[in-house]
């Protein structure tokens, strides 16, 4: 797929709600408001947008300005700045392969899900229907022994909506299933926090989330989990902003976009913080306990804590159930078809492929293997361990690397700068380099360091070794080594392709000049 000929997005505010569906994700529910609570409360808001303007938004910009620049998905566009890098891009493909392959099975279970809350059909144990009636999860990792076929149904009609959208391309389909989904969502979530400020309790669960410790403000961990938020919120690391960005317009406002992007999914992560917490303070005051023992996060929130609130809610119960878990499904359609879209414009920008056999072929493989593997006796644990390692060592450690590349060893960042200068309403200024040279590689290498020591001490949630070596270090692991095979692979030349050799000496002469 050439330059000349890439796909466009139909309007910027297309890119921009499709650049917001793909941050807005489980995480901006499940995961923020817990994070926050547990990390000084409102005094966490203040790391937070520290983190914010100091990474979170630098590295969207940058992801921007790459995928922009070289008009490409990421191994086509780091292999334009410089061929050994061609593998970071893959890299980052086949993190986006993973997470495509157990997030779609998290999506379904919100499907069914919203259809339980009609009756409240998972009873007075949530917790146990969760593990057991619905998941029949396995006493321990080990072979698949049985089939989930209540999972098979809607986790099949997840991929078959994320296909039809990705087949129908960048403007008729990832752009309008944006238009339509992210007001969606943000009518949906609006009323679901608004119901849930009326309930018995929620003033107690504001005061829990919104109360600063301000000691916290010195405990060097609340800044390392408000830069870890920031970094798996806003989709860096994953390649998607580099493939989204690639289909904008020349003419294109980068860090305007940016900062409007990032600002929208904060304030959603906030939005959810009020309204997950509201309803935790109605939970807490109908049990008589404190609010810290109700306050969780991940799929014990979802899943269990959440059930056991629709049970007890007195006024409409069905539709605050229909409420969250919708929400939940429209959060995770949109960024599942922005992960997959990597995957499938990669291989496009490789191989010469038109969009729909590229989505028949390769996004059908991802839904085959996601449909094989994850609706079974052993797909939680499977989810659980790969979710972790994915996470810790993808896309952060990516993250760090592709920083490292580009600012200190490729020396990119001047003629980037100058790049995304051209069209700018906020031009770039020095804090734009230090931010990403010195402060982002500082934090994302301590993130590492300390979460390898901590993996090193004892095994993830004690599962056995054998299992963590499989499910965890391999895949995590995996990924870099088949990223590194394919990079060197000696595709065949085809008439019309982009001239790759040429695009790198523009580009590192471009560099030269800016230093």
């Amino acid at each position: 797929m050439s330059q000349q000929n890439r796909e466009q997005w139909g309007t910027r505010a297309g890119f921009l709600l499709a650049a917001i569906g793909s941050a807005v994700g489980l995480g901006n529910i499940w995961r923020f408001p817990y994070v926050a609570y547990d990390n000084g409360g409102g005094a966490f808001l203040v790391p937070y947008l520290v983190a914010l303007l100091t990474a979170g938004i630098p590295l969207l910009i940058l992801e921007y300005a790459v995928g922009h620049r070289y008009r490409a998905s990421p191994p086509a566009a780091f292999r334009r700045l410089a061929r050994p890098a061609e593998s970071l891009g893959w890299w980052q493909v086949g993190i986006c392969f993973v997470i495509a392959v157990y997030y779609a099975v998290i999506v379904a279970w919100a499907v069914r899900y919203a259809g339980f809350s009609v009756t409240q059909a998972w009873g007075g144990d949530t917790e146990s229907f969760l593990y057991g009636d619905f998941l029949n999860v396995a006493d321990a990792p080990g072979a698949i022994g049985s089939y989930n076929a209540g999972i098979l149904i809607p986790l099949v009609i997840i991929w078959i909506v994320v296909l039809v959208v990705l087949a129908l391309g960048v403007r008729r389909g990832i752009e309008w299933a944006n238009r339509i989904f992210i007001p969606l969502l943000a009518v949906l979530f609006l009323i679901l926090v608004v119901q849930a400020l009326f309930l018995d309790g929620a003033e107690i669960g504001l005061n829990a989330f919104f109360t600063p410790d301000w000691s916290a403000i010195t405990d060097g961990s609340v800044w390392v989990a408000a830069y870890g938020q920031i970094f798996f919120t806003l989709s860096v690391g994953f390649g998607i902003m580099i493939t989204y960005a690639s289909y904008l317009r020349r003419k294109s406002d980068l860090p305007g976009s940016a900062l409007v992007a990032g600002f929208a999914n904060s304030s959603f992560e906030l939005l959810a913080g009020i309204g997950v917490f509201a309803t935790l303070g109605f939970m807490a005051t109908a049990a008589g306990v404190p609010i810290g023992e109700v306050a969780t996060s991940g799929l014990g929130l979802a899943f269990v804590v959440f059930p056991q609130i629709i049970n007890s809610i007195p006024v409409a119960p069905a539709l605050f159930g229909l409420l969250f878990f919708v929400s939940l499904v429209v959060a995770g359609l949109t960024s599942l078809i922005s992960i997959v879209e990597v995957v499938i414009s990669s291989v496009r920008d490789r191989t010469g492929m038109r969009r729909l056999p590229a989505v028949l072929t390769v996004g059908g493989f991802t839904a085959v293997v996601s449909i094989a593997v994850f609706p079974t006796d052993q797909g939680l644990y499977l989810l659980d361990a790969v979710d972790h390692f994915i996470n810790q060592y993808g896309i952060a450690l990516a993250a760090l690397v592709i920083v490292v590349v580009l600012s200190w060893l490729l020396r990119r960042l001047p003629a980037l700068r100058r790049h995304l200068d051209t069209y700018s309403s906020v031009p770039l200024r020095v804090w734009w380099a230090v931010t990403l040279g010195v402060i982002t590689p500082i934090v994302l290498g301590w993130m590492m360091w300390d979460s390898l020591s901590a993996e090193l001490a004892e095994n993830y949630e004690g599962y056995p070794t054998w299992f963590l070596s499989s499910a965890g270090w391999g895949v995590a692991i995996g990924v870099i080594v088949v990223a590194v095979l394919i990079a060197l692979i000696p595709w065949k030349r085809r008439a019309g392709d982009d001239d790759d050799s040429n695009a790198t000496v523009a580009a590192a002469d471009d560099s030269g000049r800016g230093q």
